[in-house]
This record gives C-alpha cells, structure tokens and sequence, in this order.
C-alpha cells in the first residue's frame, strides 16, 4: 500500500464514516426483500412505485451512505480538507438521512402525505447539511489536485440531484404529476449516475488505485480532461433531452466514450500493478469496468427501441457503483480500523487484510455478482427473479458481517491498554 500523500492529522473520528458504513448494508437488504415480493412485469416499468421504492432504497439507502461516509474520510485524508464540526454534522445528518429514506420509501408505497412531508425535510435537511459541510472543507485545501476537482464536480451535480429529487417528491406530496416531473425525473437520475457517483467514483480513483493497489498513476490528459469531458456531456444531454428530445443520442454517445475510457484504463492498471495480488475487491474493480461498459452502450442502443431495456441499463450501470463501493468497503473499514487503532498506540493489532473474512468476502462476491446476472435474465425467465432477490439479499447480510467485523475489532481492542502511549507526542493545548 502505498500511503504517500496523506495528511493523517486531519482525519475525523472513527465513529463518522463508520456510523454511516454500518447501516447501509441493512437498506440493501431491504431492497432485496421488496425485490423478492415483487414480480418481473412491475420492475420492468421505471416508473411504477415499486420500482422507484426499491432503487430508492439502493441509491439512497446504500449507495448515499457509503458514498457520504467516505467523503467524510477520504477529503481529511485525501486533500487535507477539515470538515466543520465533523462529529456533530454527521451524527445529525445521518439520523435525518434515516428517518428520511424510511420515510420516503414507506409514504410513497402507502401514497402517505404525512410520511413524504417527513421525507422530504429529513432527505432535503440531511443531504443538504452534508453536501455544504462537505463544500467548505473544500474551502480549506490547498493542494487542489485530480481527486479533489473530481470530488468538488460531483459535490455540484449533487446539489442538484438533490433539489431535483425534493421537487419529485413534492409532486407526490401534492399530487400534482405532470410531464415535467417526467423530465426532471430523467434528468435526475442520469445526472445522480454519472453527474454525482460515476465523476465521484473517477475522482477517488485517481488517488485510491495508486494508494491500495500500487497501481500505474493516471496520465494527466485523464487527470485534468475526462471528468470535465463527461460534465459537459452531461450538459448538453440535459438541454438535448429536454428540449430537443429526438437528438439526445449525441449526450448519450459523448457521455458512453469518456465513460468507457475511463472503465477500460482502470482494467488496464489493475492488470499493470506493481503487486499483482488478486482479491477480492481487485474482482469487483474489474467486474465494475464490465459493468459500465456494457451499460453504457446499451444505455445508447436502448433510443433505438424505446427504451424498452432501459432497466436493464439501470441494472448494468448500478451494479458498477455498487461493485465499486462494496470493494472499497472491504478496503476503507480496515483501514479506519488499524489506521486509528495504530493512532492511538495499540501495534498488536490484526493487520488490515486480516481483519476481513477473505472467504466470506468471495462468496459475497460470487452471490452479488449472481444476483445482478439473474435480474437481468428474469426480464425473460421470471422465475429466477425470486432466486436472484435471495441471493442478493444473503450477499448483502454477508457484507454487512464484513463491514462489521472490522468494527467489533476496533471496540475490543479499545477496552485494552495500548501497547505505545502516544498522549507524549499530543500538542499541548492552549
């Protein structure tokens, strides 16, 4: 691993990201439960409430909070960058966040007022909050290289997806669902893919492939050119989608290149790393440039045939995100976990590929993958949808375990005397 660049002093408590890291598997199981008990034909509809439900509970519920929860971590670490009041802001963001997205997925299922005017100020209160705590630490880099331009471009796509997802669900609050809620919606999620998590995850690549996999660095062409490339992509296909609808295959097609240059330069430094050790989450990081690349292009074909498998790229496209942020899972909890720990002067401590189960770890894997191939099938075959949602949900209580674990090593050691009283090298306080 190689840990050049960091600025340690600077990293928040434990219990900030982790809070968040903790919880998200459980919102994954959930949606696997409301996958189980809905039928094929339903999910087939992008807009029914079931479908919008269950990738709610999936892009909020786990991909939001794992996301939220690493920037936490990776912007003090990263770039240097101090979030204000960072115990306050995250414990109090997180509990909006949760009541929100219960909220939210239980008012629209039961087209509940109350529930989704409770959602919408825990969503609208607990988003928000963290995104401008987020922008100020910004504030306070200086080095404002490749990873921080990537994380403050989808800082900005994501006050947006944000104020576009609280006027959806303010449509349902009132009642009032037009066209232009179908076009908002449209421009929501694609920007909430590639506009906030896509740019996101290029972001922390660029530092975290180097870092833990001893990679190639990138060239500076990627570095300083592609997130802006697929910015303005995404521009130009939100004015082409909505007002000149027939030409939004050129967005589409601006916003597939760059995307899939960027699946395919991370397939080549994996397989051009210094330490060609293969686990676990080197499998998700290529199995997530598989994804996008087939997603990407399907999501281009699919104006050819009226988007008739435009759940298909949904399914495509999130199982990228959702390989990339489990693998980082299964790196950022260990890490946290031995890098306080070491902080604090315990140095008999498991060390951070011990910490995981690496044989629950590829059976997760093997049942994760599983499931997303099986949804896809289901569009065909309907009777493996149940059997897909079983195997996603056990692969989802299997990385919670995962992710917990770690945790439980972290407390327990606590209760012990550490090994290296490191309170001599504090500065004193004034």
């Amino acid at each position: 691993m190689e840990l050049t660049g960091l600025s340690t002093e600077q990293a928040p408590p434990i219990t900030a990201p982790v809070r968040f890291f903790v919880t998200a598997p459980l919102f994954g199981i959930l949606a696997g439960l409301l996958i189980f008990f809905t039928d094929a034909p339903t999910l087939m509809n992008r807009y029914s409430i079931e479908s919008i439900i269950i990738t709610h509970a999936l892009t909020i519920g786990f991909l939001s909070f794992i996301m939220l929860g690493s920037m936490t971590q990776m912007l003090p670490v990263l770039a240097g960058a101090k979030m204000p009041k960072v115990e306050l802001v995250t414990k109090y963001s997180y509990i909006l966040m949760v009541v929100g997205v219960i909220s939210m997925l239980l008012g629209l299922y039961t087209s509940n007022r109350l529930l989704n005017i409770i959602a919408f100020i825990g969503l609208g209160s607990g988003f928000l909050t963290m995104l401008i705590a987020t922008a100020l630490s910004l504030k306070t880099v200086s080095n404002f290289n490749a990873t921080v331009k990537g994380i403050s471009t989808s800082i900005v796509f994501a006050f947006f997806v944000v104020l576009m997802g609280l006027y959806l669900l303010y449509s349902y609050i009132s009642d009032d669902i037009d066209s232009t809620h179908m076009i908002v919606a449209n421009i929501h999620s694609v920007w909430a893919v590639f506009g906030f998590a896509v740019i996101l995850i290029i972001g922390v690549a660029f530092q975290v492939l180097p870092m833990f996999y001893v990679a190639p660095k990138f060239k500076a062409f990627c570095k300083k050119r592609v997130v802006w490339l697929i910015s303005i992509g995404l521009v130009i296909w939100m004015f082409l989608s909505a007002f000149y609808e027939e030409y939004t295959l050129a967005g589409k097609l601006w916003i597939a290149v760059f995307v899939w240059a960027f699946a395919t330069t991370v397939w080549l430094k994996l397989s051009r790393r210094r330490r060609p050790i293969s686990d676990v989450t080197v499998w998700y990081w290529r199995s997530a440039s598989v994804f996008l690349t087939l997603g990407s292009f399907l999501w281009i074909f699919d104006e050819y045939f009226k988007h008739e498998y435009i759940v298909m790229v949904a399914i495509l496209i999130g199982g990228f995100i959702l390989s990339i942020v489990i693998g980082m899972l299964y790196k950022i909890v260990p890490f946290l976990v031995w890098f306080h720990l070491n902080g604090m002067g315990y140095m008999s401590i498991p060390t951070i590929n011990e910490m995981i189960n690496k044989r629950v770890a590829q059976i997760q894997f093997i049942l994760f993958i599983a499931s997303l191939i099986g949804f896809i099938f289901s569009f065909y075959m309907q009777n493996l949808l149940q059997v897909s949602a079983i195997s996603f949900i056990i692969s989802m209580v299997l990385l919670e375990y995962n992710v917990i674990s770690p945790v439980l090593i972290y407390m327990k050691t606590k209760k012990t005397k550490p090994d290296f009283d490191m309170s001599m090298f504090e500065a004193p306080k004034e």
